[in-house]
């Protein structure tokens, strides 16, 4: 999308433009003074060739040694916290605002012969810094390296730690996930701190002078000689100075603006629909290894404090409204948390010490997580791969799952090249692919149009059927908990409020916010000898009611709410005067929201026949009433 563009105030742009014209001056001069009849001539100089070569090793050098040294420091600096840390990247950050000679003198007060350092590496090492090569590569280090840690650290600041969770949730050590994920979706801020370190080790002028000093073939590089040659031969030190000036602008316009940034966000590179012609997800068996039984016994405590148990085969459904700690269990059950810690036993094997990757747990988070710089089907492959699995086997497996999910064909594409519905299909494959006990889905199916997420659930289903360990799926529909889930397990600020078979929690939820999620209507109250007396003020009647005083939730199914133009007269015991404050569609019904001051408000599905014979509009005048046979109460 195409931002606006205005005409810029005549207070900013004239500034601006002497802004722009104070850089380029400079630049200009030298384009103008340049002898361009005599600049071969001056470049190929034996003088001017050897300390180009020298610039060339000692930058090569520097980069080198700050790639080794800058990228785990990088690391350290946007993933870990500890003390001083602020202190240290002051460290890092201060050869960019110190003046070059300063931080030579620094360097020989450090390396030199009488320095701090300097003495224990020559008695010791026979190696002296300063007036040698080494010396002018450690001074290129010392002012160029920041560039890169800076650089890295905002690209590894940017980029999100779920996607190196999910690898380590699919089996694959630390240092795998490093060089298999954190780095490449980092590659261009680490190209571009390395261009940047590179660039600015190749023009260092005055550290390298004051502590490596000026030695033609040791320490004289191409910086060094235009200052040199501006005093002997002017027009010779301007074709350097422009060869220094066209390697810098090239590196700048390489990176076009990009070396602070975090990884680039993916665009799409072509245009994609969710579903595509021709597009169905097989329903045979899925592909097994060897099946094995792994029972659930977790204790969480912390932000959520439950005790989970469950049979080998069982899906759990966990509900509950946001904040209730959904994800916090799943990730404490990962181990991936401070919020929440669970003591893990799967299978009779206490797994709580182990680390993400060796636990077996496998997480599917709610947007996917796929690696953009993988295809699909190495996407797929890569817990299997992680785990030892030999290549050819890994991706067969790997093509397996994704017929089985009907994105098959998209095997080649890049995530960016797909939909969203099939990015999270594929992310279905990879988790079950890699054969996990425990299995944890955040809302899996959420992405997926109506169509596609019946034929996933069914497939899905048949997996979970033979599946020998236990799965957790977060999930606000409703369809999904009944359909997928064993057991339904609500949670409240973290605790368990129900555990229950999807029958009993749909016939009584223990919580508004379920009863509300399954499309009832919830009025939570205290219990009356007749009914309820529900928080926001009135009074509802129940055929069976419970003891007086007792903490309450009624349950109203909207089909059992009639509305009336007139009150009326007969068996309802509940009837109160309202006014329609929302009609929506649902499927070939109507649920019209009616508010009332002598009740809270109160859902009512009616045909599209019945609205037209009433005249419903919003701001119709109504009555709605409730037969007593109709509300269910349940104690909470």
């Amino acid at each position: 999308m195409n931002r606006p563009r205005g005409r810029a105030p005549i207070v900013l742009a004239l500034p601006a433009l002497l802004a722009v014209a104070f850089l380029l001056l400079p630049l200009a001069g030298i384009l103008a003074r340049t002898s361009w009849g005599e600049l071969g001539t001056h470049l190929t100089s034996e003088s001017t060739t050897r300390a180009l070569t020298l610039s060339l090793i000692v930058s090569g050098w520097a980069l080198a040694l700050s790639l080794v040294l800058g990228v785990p420091l990088a690391w350290l600096l946007a993933r870990v916290d500890f003390p001083g840390k602020v202190f240290v990247r002051s460290l890092v950050l201060l050869p960019m605002v110190l003046p070059p000679t300063v931080g030579g003198v620094a360097l020989l007060l450090g390396f030199g012969r009488r320095g701090l350092l300097g003495p224990w590496l020559e008695d010791w090492f026979g190696i002296t810094l300063p007036f040698h090569t080494s010396g002018a590569v450690l001074a290129a280090t010392f002012v160029a390296m920041p560039f890169l840690v800076i650089s890295l650290e905002g690209a590894l600041g940017g980029l999100r730690p779920r996607y190196e969770e999910t690898a380590a949730s699919l089996g694959a050590s630390p240092v795998r996930v490093f060089f298999t994920v954190t780095l490449p979706m980092v590659a261009p801020g680490l190209a571009a701190g390395a261009a940047l370190t590179w660039a600015r080790a190749l023009g260092e002028f005055g550290a390298t002078i004051t502590f490596a000093g000026n030695l033609p073939g040791t320490t004289q590089t191409l910086p060094l000689q235009v200052y040199l040659l501006l005093q002997d031969s002017p027009e010779a030190a301007t074709s350097v100075s422009l060869l220094l000036l066209v390697i810098a602008m090239a590196v700048l316009l390489a990176l076009r603006g990009r070396w602070t940034g975090a990884p680039p966000e993916r665009t799409r590179t072509r245009k994609v629909i969710d579903e595509e012609p021709g597009t169905t997800v097989a329903s045979g068996d899925a592909p097994q290894a060897v099946r094995e039984s792994w029972p659930l016994h977790a204790e969480v405590t912390g932000f959520n404090e439950l005790t989970l148990d469950a049979e080998a085969g069982t899906t759990i459904a966990v509900v509950g409204p946001n904040g209730a700690g959904k994800t916090t269990l799943l990730r404490a059950l990962l181990g991936l948390t401070p919020r929440a810690h669970a003591r893990l036993v799967l299978g009779g094997t206490d797994v709580t010490a182990l680390p993400a990757h060796r636990r077996g747990v496998a997480w599917v988070p709610q947007d996917g997580a796929l690696f953009p710089h993988l295809s699909t089907l190495a996407n797929t492959a890569y817990g299997l791969r992680a785990r030892g699995v030999p290549r050819a086997e890994a991706r067969r497996t790997a093509q397996e799952w994704l017929d089985r999910l009907g994105v098959g064909h998209l095997a080649s594409r890049r995530p960016a090249q797909v939909s969203g519905g099939q990015a999270q299909r594929v992310a279905l494959a990879r988790a079950l692919a890699a054969r996990p006990r425990l299995l944890l889905l955040d809302e899996p199916l959420a992405a997926l149009d109506q169509t596609t997420r019946s034929r996933v659930r069914h497939t899905l289903r048949r997996h979970l059927d033979g599946f020998g360990g236990v799965c957790l799926i977060v999930t606000h529909d409703p369809v999904e908990a009944v359909a997928l889930a064993d057991r339904v397990l609500v949670l409240e600020e973290g605790r368990t409020l129900q555990d229950a078979p999807p029958a009993e929690v749909t016939r009584h939820p223990r919580s508004p916010w379920v009863a509300r999620m399954l499309g009832r209507n919830a009025w939570p109250g205290t219990a009356t000898a007749d009914g309820l007396e529900p928080a926001g003020g009135g009074h509802l009647v129940a055929a069976d009611p419970l003891p007086a005083g007792a903490p309450a939730l009624a349950v109203i199914a909207p089909e059992a709410v009639s509305v009336h133009r007139e009150k009326p007269s007969g068996s309802p015991r509940n009837v109160w005067p309202g006014t329609v404050r929302e009609i929506t569609a649902g499927g070939s019904r109507l649920r019209v929201l009616v508010g009332s001051e002598r009740a809270p408000d109160l859902v009512a599905e009616i045909t599209p026949q019945a609205a037209a014979e009433l005249s419903l509009a919003d701001g119709a005048r109504v009555w709605t009433s409730v037969k007593a046979t109709e509300v269910t109460l349940v104690a909470l």
